[in-house]
C-alpha cells in the first residue's frame, strides 16, 4: 500500500509540474486549451498572473518531490501529507472559483493519496 501511495504522490507531483510549466511558459497556448471555458482574449492579459500561479504549483511539486526523497518513513509521511493537503485545498478552491473539473483532476487524487498514506501508516504500526 505504501508503494501505491508514494507512486500516487509522484504522479501528483508530475501533474503539478505540468501545470506549473504551462502556467509559467505556455499560458497562451496550452493554458487556453486546458481552460477552454474561459474567454480566449483573457489569456494574453493574464500571462503574468498565470506565471505567478505556476510558481506556486512549482512549490507544490518541490514539496511532493522532497517527500519522496526522505528516508525516514514517518517524516516522509508527514511532509507528503502536508503538501497533499495543500494540493487538495488548492483543488477545492479552484473547483469553486474556476471549474468543478479540478475536483476530479486535483482534489480526488490528493485525497486518495492521503488515504493510502494513512492506511499504510496504520498497517505499519500494527505489524
Amino acid at each position: 500500500m505504501r508503494i501505491a501511495a508514494l507512486t500516487l504522490v509522484a504522479l501528483i507531483a508530475a501533474l503539478h509540474a505540468y501545470i506549473a510549466w504551462f502556467e509559467m511558459f505556455a499560458w497562451q497556448t496550452v493554458g487556453q486549451r486546458v481552460f477552454s471555458s474561459l474567454p480566449a482574449d483573457i489569456f494574453a492579459q493574464t500571462t503574468q498572473i498565470a506565471a505567478n500561479q505556476g510558481l506556486y504549483n512549482g512549490f507544490l511539486v518541490a514539496g511532493l518531490v522532497w517527500s519522496l526523497l526522505i528516508k525516514d518513513r514517518q517524516w516522509q509521511s508527514n511532509v507528503a501529507t502536508c503538501f497533499l493537503i495543500f494540493v487538495a485545498l488548492a483543488g477545492l478552491f479552484a473547483a469553486f472559483t474556476v471549474t468543478p473539473r479540478t475536483l476530479a483532476i486535483q482534489t480526488a487524487p490528493a485525497l486518495l493519496a492521503l488515504g493510502l498514506l494513512y492506511l499504510s501508516a496504520r498497517a505499519h504500526r500494527t505489524s
